[in-house]
Order: structure tokens, then C-alpha cells, then sequence
């Protein structure tokens, strides 16, 4: 049978309709593309899209950057009021508004926009925007690149683990030259050990049980001007059940030369904070009332009025008590600030370690006194532990820190104030801690911030208003008061949420992150700006981070 010419299709007819379907289609999908990934970062908003508003209208919140001053209102609060029923839009200059809560939505979509009928999922869809689907690939929400990047940390062998040595690494000073601690296991009696001291020459200066990582450490002084590595070497040899490793310390993160003392307070306006995480509006749904937050840092003036009442307990670790300093009391109130200032979680109760003693550039933690505060918060039911402090890995902190992760405590940790050519500093670049880097008003980064791929999550940290001790106020700078921000986060998501875990936590807080810098996660920024009031809606509504975002109002 024999086909006519008009049913027989010619090759080379059929090359070219090949090629046109397959240009239409690309050109479908560069199209699709562009409205849902680079027309939303047009505006610089708090979501990105034209607009940058936080529900995806158009003159919201962040529409012009920096502070988000859009038609909808000063401070760039935009359309939109929050309150604990959720979003509810007001007519009027702030132009086009989706409100979140409104009738026939999808009944209880949302823990966190409350109410019978509250939460429009597609609306919620639009809050987290493109940000949250920025293409991070699988396992993008999780411990995502921060925690691939540092995972040689977690295959390091850890004391008690095959292949371990507390001898420090070739080049490390960043301890104290004559003495040594050492870790026991609950195999080994006192009288042994005090054999193996006096056969080494050591005089022991200090002891402390701990429940949490082992029966005790011991702090020995060097006598005889050997070196921390050869008398770890020695004690390794003994062949006992214990890990010997030099006391190492850690400095506070903060610009000492940029905190100045006597800030005016008296108006709200030094408080770029307020705006650019809408505090007042989050604080109708969560003050992180009742959650205990610990705090290992230097003396905290329990007695300034932003921060009384705020202080549950406190530890001397290094056994001695010392004046409040700035450092201590400006973290503290960062967090948990109530009076003339307002803190991220102004009803959290701190738990506060004064491992550090005064905030002098000789001061510093040691290994001895951090693993004190560590051990401690745990047992009075600490949920977050913060550590505004850095310095080199410590195996034992490191191990401390794991047992604490695993016992469901969420740890915060500032990234570092050495530059950005510095090695990752500690805590920071553990793996189970959410590092933290510093912005500014408009931002932009901290300059002397650290960089890294364990970067996890940026926060305001550039001339912050704090509290200072003797009633007075200061701005401070530094990735020091970024982690403590962040830690309030957290405890305002613990509020809402008390069974979330540390990996939902850290989910929550990079899904729904501001992206700045390079597209999608960066050594710079992480993940991005935390936004409270996303992070808390994420927590509420795992499968919201996943969602595409919206395609941007047309232009009028």
C-alpha cells in the first residue's frame, strides 16, 4: 500500500518542526523561570519580589531594602499588621495585600496563624517566597551545606574514639602554656590517677565531676617547663582510660573599641532591629515566656532595669565573682531586654555562665570553665545554649557539645570577628552548632566577620543597642550579639513549639533566612537573615518551605 505524499513526512520537515517545538520549549521554561526566581529578587525586600512584602504584596514590608520603607507605612511595616490570629491586611496606601487568616482558608493549615478557618495555605505559600525554594538541592532545609562542608569535624575522632590524641595540633598556642586537663573514665580510681600525676610531675589545681560527658576532669600545672604536648604524650602512654588535652581558651566576639557606653535610649528609633524583624508585631504571638536560655559569657548586671527578673540562675565557674560587664549584660539584654529596650525574647529566662570574668582583651574561657557552664545548663533544663565566644576546636567542649545535641538542646554559637581570611573558629564550626554571622542596618556584612561554609544563618550585629551595666546603654558590635539575637529566635520558636528539635530548628531558620549576597547559600551570609515571625511559621508548617514561590504583581 502506498502512502500519498501529503501523509509522508519529509526528514528534513521533520528536523525543523523538531527544532521549533524544542526552542518553544525552552523558551517556555527561561520564561517560568525568570517570573518565579529572578523577577521575585527585584525590590530587595524582605521576600524579594517586587514589593518584598512578607505576605507578597505589593508596597510591604522590605520593598526598598535597608529598612523597607514602602507606601504601606514607616519602617516598612507595609499593609500588614501580625497579630496571633495571623496577617490581617488594612486597606488604604500600603496597595495590594493578600491576608493570611482570612475566611474559607484551610481550617488549622498553620498552628501559628491559630484559629478555626485561619491560614490560606497558598498565601502562606507566598510568605516564604522564593527564598525558600532557591534551589538548594536535597536536603536543602536541613544541616544542608553548613553541615556537609564541616562533616571532617564530625569524622575527627573524638576522646574516647579510635585513633584519637589530645596532643594539639602542630602550630597551636591558643592555650595555656603550663597546664593540662584530663578527662577520666568511670574505670579509673582517684589513687591511679594521682599515681600517674606524681610519676609526670603534676600538681593538680583543680577537679570537677561531670555527668555529662564522663565521672571528672582534672586540671594539672606543669612544673618543670615541659611542653603541653610532651606531657599529653606522656600521660597518653600510661595507657589509662582518660583523655588528655591542653586547657585551651576562648575570646568574647565583640569590637570592644566599637561598644560605647552612655546611648541615648529614650526613643525607639536606635533600635533598627525593631523594624527589620517587625519585634513588636512577633511579640503578639511569642515573647519566649518560660523558656531557659544559657548563657556562657562574662558577668551579666542582674540588677539593670531591661534585665531584671530576667536572670533564672547563675554559675561561677571560674569560682570567684566579678563586676557586671559590658559584654555579659549586653548579651543578655539583647536576648531578653523589657524595659525601655525591647530584646527578641523579652520574657526567656537566662541561665548565665560567667566563664570569662571581665571583657579586657586578655581575658578568655578556658576548656575547663566552658565544659563547668555546659554541664551545668544541661542539668537546669536548659533548651538553648548560647556561646557568643570563639576560638580553636577542643575536643572535649566538642564532645560536650555532641552529648548536649543529643539531649535535645539547640546550640548557638557566634561565627568569629577575625576576617575573613581566619580559619573556622569554635564552637562555630561544630557541626551541631547553628554559626552565626553579623549584618548592619543595611544588610550588609560585618567586614571583620568570619567566612566559611559552616556559616549557617546572619543576624543584626552592627551597632546594636544594648544594655550596659550601672543602668546605662551601648551600642556594641559584633557576631557576638548576632548569636545572641539568633538565640532569642529560637526561643520564641521553643515557645510556640516546645517539643522542636535542634535539626527542626535549624530547618526552620534557613529555609525561611532573607537570602543575601550570592543566589541560594554563601560563605558569607549562610543561608541569609533570619525572619522570626517565617522562622515560626516554618517550624509550624514543615511542608511550606518547600513551596514555590508566587509570581510578582505586574507592574503598574
Amino acid at each position: 500500500m502506498q502512502l500519498s505524499r501529503r501523509n509522508t513526512p519529509r526528514p528534513g520537515r521533520t528536523r525543523w518542526r523538531r527544532s521549533l517545538v524544542g526552542l518553544v520549549l525552552a523558551a517556555a521554561a527561561l520564561s517560568l523561570a525568570a517570573a518565579s526566581d529572578a523577577a521575585p529578587r527585584r525590590g530587595g525586600g524582605a521576600m524579594g519580589w517586587r514589593g518584598g512584602g512578607a505576605a507578597g504584596y505589593r508596597g510591604g514590608y522590605g520593598s526598598r531594602g535597608q529598612m523597607g520603607r514602602a507606601p504601606g507605612g514607616m519602617q516598612g511595616y507595609g499593609a500588614g499588621r501580625m497579630a496571633p490570629g495571623g496577617w490581617a491586611g488594612r486597606s488604604g496606601s500600603g496597595g495590594q495585600h493578600q491576608a493570611i487568616g482570612g475566611q474559607g482558608g484551610q481550617s488549622g493549615a498553620s498552628r501559628f496563624t491559630g484559629g478555626a478557618g485561619s491560614g490560606r495555605a497558598s498565601t502562606a505559600r507566598a510568605m516564604l517566597g522564593h527564598r525558600a525554594a532557591m534551589g538548594r538541592g536535597a536536603g536543602q532545609f536541613g544541616r544542608g551545606g553548613s553541615r556537609a562542608a564541616t562533616s571532617h569535624w564530625r569524622n575527627a575522632p573524638l576522646p574516647g574514639q579510635r585513633g584519637f590524641t589530645g596532643v594539639p595540633p602542630v602550630g597551636e598556642r591558643r592555650f595555656i602554656q603550663n597546664e593540662m586537663v584530663l578527662h577520666i573514665g568511670a574505670d579509673v580510681a582517684p589513687e591511679t590517677v594521682q599515681g600517674v600525676a606524681t610519676r609526670l610531675g603534676l600538681t593538680q589545681v583543680g577537679y570537677q565531676r561531670f555527668d555529662l560527658v564522663g565521672r571528672g576532669l582534672y586540671r594539672f600545672r606543669i612544673n618543670d617547663g615541659r611542653s603541653v604536648s610532651d606531657v599529653i604524650r606522656a600521660m597518653e602512654a600510661e595507657k589509662i582510660t582518660a583523655t588528655a588535652q591542653p586547657n585551651y581558651v576562648f575570646h568574647l566576639q565583640q569590637d570592644l573599641n566599637a561598644a560605647r557606653r552612655n546611648t541615648p535610649a529614650g526613643t525607639q528609633g536606635y533600635q533598627y532591629i525593631l523594624a527589620k524583624w517587625r519585634l513588636p508585631d512577633v511579640h503578639r504571638v511569642a515573647t519566649g515566656r518560660g523558656v531557659l536560655v544559657a548563657m556562657i559569657d562574662s558577668e551579666v548586671d542582674q540588677r539593670h532595669p531591661d534585665i531584671a527578673g530576667a536572670i533564672a540562675d547563675r554559675l561561677e565557674p571560674i569560682g570567684q565573682e566579678f563586676k557586671p560587664q559590658p559584654h555579659g549584660t549586653g548579651m543578655a539584654g539583647a536576648m531578653a531586654s523589657h524595659r525601655r529596650l525591647i530584646g527578641v525574647a523579652p520574657n526567656a529566662r537566662i541561665l548565665a555562665v560567667n566563664a570569662f570574668g571581665t571583657d579586657s582583651d586578655s581575658a578568655y574561657g578556658t576548656t575547663e570553665q566552658i565544659l563547668k557552664g555546659i554541664d551545668w545548663a544541661i542539668a537546669k533544663g536548659a533548651k538553648v545554649i548560647n556561646m557568643s565566644f570563639a576560638g580553636p576546636r577542643d575536643p572535649l567542649v566538642q564532645l560536650a557539645l555532641k552529648k548536649a545535641y543529643e539531649k535535645g538542646i539547640v546550640l548557638v554559637a557566634a561565627a568569629g570577628n577575625a576576617g575573613p581570611n581566619s580559619e573556622p573558629l569554635f564552637p562555630a564550626a561544630d557541626p551541631d552548632v547553628i554559626a552565626v554571622t553579623a549584618t548592619d542596618v543595611n544588610d550588609a556584612l560585618l567586614q571583620q566577620a568570619n567566612r566559611g561554609s559552616h556559616i549557617s544563618v546572619a543576624a543584626p550585629g552592627v551597632d546594636v543597642l544594648v544594655p550596659a551595666p550601672n543602668a546605662q546603654y551601648q551600642l556594641t558590635t559584633g557576631t557576638s550579639v548576632a548569636a545572641a539575637e539568633v538565640s532569642g529566635v529560637i526561643a520564641l520558636m521553643l515557645e510556640r513549639r516546645p517539643d522542636a528539635d535542634p535539626d527542626s530548628i535549624r530547618r526552620a531558620l534557613q529555609s525561611t533566612a532573607k537570602d543575601l549576597g550570592t543566589r541560594g547559600r554563601d560563605d558569607d551570609f549562610g543561608w541569609g537573615l533570619v525572619d522570626p515571625y517565617l522562622a515560626m511559621l516554618a517550624l509550624d508548617n514543615p511542608s511550606l518551605a518547600n513551596a514555590r514561590p508566587p509570581a510578582p504583581a505586574p507592574q503598574q
